[in-house]
C-alpha cells in the first residue's frame, strides 16, 4: 500500500504552510501528521540543498507518493524541479502537483507536462540572454564602456608600471593603493 507524504514550504517566518496543507486535504490526500514535511526556506535554494526535504526523500520509499501545491515547491526553476521529480521517478516515487490537476509528474502525462514547462522556461531564458546581448551591443555601439570602473586611474596605472620597472614588489604597491595583487598585475599589463 502506498504511503502518500505531503511537502510545504515558505520562504520566510511570517508566512505559514497552513494554506498549503489545507489545500492538499480538500484535494482528497489524507496524509497521516508524521508524514508532512514542512518547511521555511528561500525557493532560490534548490531542492537538494533544503534540509527538510533532503530528510523527506531520505525517508520516501519506492511506490510512495509526494504530494505538492505546486511546481515551485519542488526547486528553484524549472531544471531544479525536472531533475528533483526524474531523482524521484528513479526511486519510485510518484509525484502529484495540485497546480497541475493533481497530475502525477512521473506518468506519461505528467512526463509531457513538465516537457511543456521545461520548453517554456528554455524559451525565457534564451530570450533573456538575447535581449541582454542585445543591450550591450548598443551600449557598446554608443561608445560606452562596459564592467565595473577600474579602481585606478591612468595616471595611477603609469606610475605603478614605472616603479615596478625600478623594482618595487607587487605586494608592496598593493598595500599602497589599496588594491589587490592582481589589480596592480592588470595595472602593469595594461
Amino acid at each position: 500500500m502506498s504511503r502518500i507524504f505531503a511537502y510545504a514550504r515558505v520562504s520566510t517566518l511570517e508566512q505559514t504552510t497552513e494554506n498549503q496543507l489545507d489545500e492538499i486535504r480538500a484535494a482528497g490526500f489524507s496524509v497521516q501528521p508524521r508524514r508532512i514535511v514542512t518547511e521555511t526556506i528561500s525557493g532560490s535554494i534548490a531542492s537538494s540543498e533544503r534540509p527538510g526535504f533532503s530528510k523527506l526523500v531520505d525517508r520516501l520509499e519506492e511506490g510512495d507518493i509526494l504530494v505538492v501545491t505546486k511546481l515551485d515547491r519542488l526547486g528553484r526553476n524549472a531544471m531544479d524541479v525536472r531533475k528533483t521529480v526524474d531523482q524521484l521517478d528513479e526511486l519510485g516515487i510518484k509525484v502529484h502537483c495540485l497546480a497541475l490537476g493533481g497530475v502525477d509528474l512521473t506518468s506519461a502525462a505528467g512526463r509531457m507536462t513538465m516537457g511543456v514547462i521545461n520548453a517554456v522556461a528554455e524559451f525565457e531564458r534564451d530570450l533573456l540572454i538575447e535581449r541582454t546581448q542585445a543591450g550591450l551591443d548598443r551600449a557598446r555601439a554608443q561608445g560606452r564602456k562596459l564592467g565595473r570602473p577600474s579602481l585606478l586611474t591612468d595616471e595611477q596605472k603609469r606610475s605603478i608600471a614605472d616603479k615596478l620597472a625600478d623594482g618595487r614588489s607587487i605586494a608592496s604597491l598593493a598595500r599602497e593603493y589599496g588594491v589587490s595583487r592582481l589589480t596592480i598585475t592588470r595595472a602593469r599589463e595594461g
